[in-house]
């Protein structure tokens, strides 16, 4: 099957630029050799700068799901508390039934976030002990501000996990600094790196929470990976050549486009795609909570949205549209990882162009 490229202004996987791309056609290495240690702590190094964190990265070549599930079984002993906000928390919540976990939804209204006072009761009752928050909303493009959670986990020795799948490396996030224990992410998003790889910060509270924990299995294992960890390994076979691709990246953006660099070019793309939603469609999600990386349009025109998704595909365009039950309702506009600005105006133009206002 051949595929025609297209560029892809969905929330992941994203384009991948050709000189990273090209990183991940180098020859291969063993995974046990000195060229692969030098090089997993290269990238752990790098990204350690990106998450502002001295928290201890782990590598795992599965999808982001697969940290997410790691911080269920490693960190839950009591209960857990699910901020519900839209079809990825609420999947991060349906992660920790499945894994057997005591687990309560705080449900908050799809295209609105969660604010520190909306769990403080809950946790100061001593009933929790592992707090599960989505950063960025993929489904809702709904932002949910971090400041303050931390300190009320703090005070209530409750564990502090953030899906940070489609904001880390878009947008600032000072992980030691807001008192996060588990942080998940992948690189197919805003890194701008092919998928199959994912990545964790896990602090030393969750780290002592994973020698207490109970049937957490094997493969996601914090223990397990910290012992790799240490020797610049991972337990399992890594996915050399997106570990590859993904050090390079880090080293690119650190050093050639500059980290406030990037978050001001996502902050700008999001303004420009977000007064574009309010001129010419509505906004989905409520202002005070816009994400920075990904926009969810209100189909308040009541277009077709599989027409349209057809007719940008023809153009050379992915859409996007609604995720679950906002298919039909909604549309989603990725503007992360190396998109540039100029291609994003262009993108918009054309759905200006086949909506015909």
């Amino acid at each position: 099957m051949i595929f025609v490229a297209k560029k892809l202004f969905i929330p992941g996987p994203v384009d991948v630029s050709e000189d990273v791309a090209a990183k991940m056609s180098e020859p291969m290495v063993g995974h046990r050799s000195k060229d692969y240690s030098e090089l997993h702590k290269s990238c752990v190094d790098g990204l350690k700068k990106i998450l502002l964190t001295e928290n201890t990265v782990f590598l795992g070549p599965m999808s982001s799901s697969g940290w997410m599930e790691a911080a269920v079984l490693n960190c839950v002993g009591k209960k857990a508390l699910h901020v519900v906000n839209g079809a990825f928390s609420k999947r991060w919540y349906k992660i920790s039934v499945a894994c057997g976990k005591n687990a309560e939804a705080l449900e908050i209204k799809w295209g609105s976030a969660a604010k520190p006072a909306d769990v403080e009761e809950k946790l100061n009752s001593g009933g929790y002990d592992t707090l599960f928050v989505t950063h960025n909303e993929t489904s809702t493009a709904a932002m949910t501000p971090l400041d303050g959670f931390g300190k009320i986990c703090s005070d209530n020795d409750v564990a502090f996990c953030v899906d940070a799948v489609s904001y880390a490396c878009g947008v600032k996030i000072e992980t030691d600094k807001l008192g996060i224990d588990v942080l998940v992410t992948g690189t197919q998003k805003c890194f701008g790196v092919a998928p199959g790889l994912a990545m964790t910060a896990v602090s030393t509270k969750a780290l002592e929470r994973s020698q207490n924990a109970k049937n957490k299995g094997l493969y996601f294992d914090y223990l397990d990976h910290l012992k790799k960890a240490e020797k610049n390994q991972t337990p399992s076979t890594p996915p050399i050549p997106q570990i590859r691709a993904l050090d390079y990246q880090c080293k690119k953006i650190l050093e050639e486009e500059g980290l406030e660099n990037r978050f001001k070019r996502h902050t700008e793309m999001a303004k420009t795609t977000q007064d574009w939603a309010r001129k010419n469609w509505k906004l989905y999600c409520e202002d005070w909570c816009l994400s920075q990386t990904v926009t969810a349009v209100d189909n308040s025109r009541g277009f077709d949205l599989a027409d349209l998704s057809k007719k940008l595909g023809e153009r050379g365009y992915a859409f996007s549209n609604g995720y679950g039950d906002l298919k039909g309702k909604a549309f989603r506009i990725a503007h992360m990882a190396d998109r540039k600005p100029e291609v994003l105006k262009e993108y918009l133009t054309i759905i200006d162009e086949l909506v015909g206002y």
